[in-house]
């Protein structure tokens, strides 16, 4: 063991607990760094889940990746677009891609005897993945539509309390296209509700097969398929890749392929989930800041009241860099103290958050009903790291203030 880290550790652990100048003062610094710590770790824990919630609300309704007519992806109006079984096999073979499912829309009024409602229906293929909706199921069940084809109807919560639905109702839907009105007869079979209010107030589920007949198109035709990816922060790679394939492909029809991301199609919300980015990094700056004054004030006091220790040290011919490298590891062990401190007060908060949705939130503003917070063990780690390393950084300069001490004035203070 060093010399310094020797008489730094007798220092903390010896008589300055019963000093009244030292004791507060390395009280305040030890809070102040624990303090601040918590706070980061808080902060990012809650936007992390944040975003995550928000991000898998959207993609749950609309994928990572949409593959269809380019017309439909680049305009107002909906071309149909034909993705074959052939077709389904090239956008699944892409690298990156996990899953590849169809589906239709068209447009329809639901009416009960009191009410009604104009709603986007989304026919969904046998190959579709309903689990987020079954996550978000609060009445009945999600149905297999293809065991039940024009007949079962998955609806939001929204729309059934406009309408006074419940799961196991009927209800009747009118479409209108170039033959005419249709009707179609509905049992709801399952109400579920994601409190994002955009496409809550919007999306109700049939089977492909009924709404592609709705809308009088060609058994092999649907409005487009969808990719989920294997990792979303490599999206738009693999957006190249699936744009690579399909670069010039036209469908049996002559329509024309193309891709979008699902942040393409929603610019509005993930523009501003990237927005809380900088919220963070303003709270990692404030809070770093506050810990580092706070050690810094804390160093130097301590310096000041040691000053008769440091005299007898030079005296005895300790160089100015060992007396430096002392006060800068008591300081190591002081923020040390205050990051074990930081951390188990974090970890708290967030597990409490986690566990019990303590604290809540307007659904109808930020689209979740409490605060989600997610654990970033790599991040937190490197959090740690940082607020240690920048700590003991800004205590460089201050520590070189012991360089003006002189050992006659020093041991003069004492007399």
């Amino acid at each position: 063991m060093s010399l310094s880290l020797f008489i730094a550790r007798r220092i903390y652990g010896g008589d300055y607990a019963g000093s009244k100048v030292s004791r507060p003062a390395v009280r305040i610094a030890t809070a102040g760094v624990a303090i601040g710590l918590a706070v980061m770790i808080v902060s990012v824990c809650v936007v992390l889940g944040f975003k995550h919630s928000i991000r898998d609300k959207v993609t749950g309704f609309g994928s990572h990746i949409t593959v269809g007519n380019y017309l439909t992806l680049n305009g107002a109006a909906a071309y149909p677009v034909c993705i074959d079984d052939s077709m389904m096999h090239v956008l699944g073979s892409v690298d990156g891609v996990k899953h590849v499912e169809r589906y239709a829309l068209t447009q329809g009024i639901l009416k009960t005897d009191s009410d009604f409602l104009g709603v986007m229906v989304k026919g969904v293929a046998p190959e579709y993945d309903m689990s987020f909706f079954k996550e978000h199921l609060t009445q009945g069940t999600v149905p297999d539509f293809s065991k039940t084809p024009g007949k079962q109807l998955l609806m939001s919560a929204v729309m059934a309390d406009k309408l006074n639905l419940k799961a196991g109702d009927r209800v009747f839907a009118y479409f209108v296209n170039r033959d005419g009105v249709r009707a179609r007869k509905f049992t709801i079979s399952g109400i579920y509700d994601t409190n994002l209010s955009k496409y809550d107030r919007m999306y109700c589920f049939t089977d492909m097969a009924s709404v592609v007949k709705i809308n009088g198109w060609y058994d092999d035709l649907c409005t487009s398929a969808q990719l989920t990816t294997e990792d979303f922060s490599k999206i738009e790679e693999t957006d190249s890749r699936v744009a690579a394939r399909i670069a010039g492909t036209k469908d049996k029809y002559d329509g024309d392929l193309a891709s979008q991301t699902v942040r393409q199609a929603n610019l509005q919300i993930f523009s501003w989930l990237d927005l809380l980015d900088i919220n963070v990094w303003i709270i990692l700056i404030l809070m770093l800041a506050v810990a580092g004054f706070t050690m810094i004030s804390g160093l130097l006091i301590i310096i000041l009241e040691r000053t008769t220790m440091i005299g007898i040290l030079k005296s005895v011919g300790a160089r100015n860099i060992l007396i430096r490298r002392i006060f800068l590891w008591f300081a190591v062990f002081v923020i040390g103290r205050g990051v074990i401190i930081g951390n188990v007060i974090a970890a708290a908060i967030v597990l409490i958050q986690k566990f019990t949705g303590v604290i809540t939130l307007d659904p109808a503003t930020y689209y979740v009903r409490e605060v989600p917070v997610e654990f970033n063990i790599p991040l937190i780690l490197l959090l740690n790291a940082v607020t240690m390393l920048i700590c003991v950084a800004a205590l460089i300069a201050p520590s070189y203030m012991i360089l003006g001490i002189r050992p006659a004035k020093a041991m003069q203070i004492n007399e």
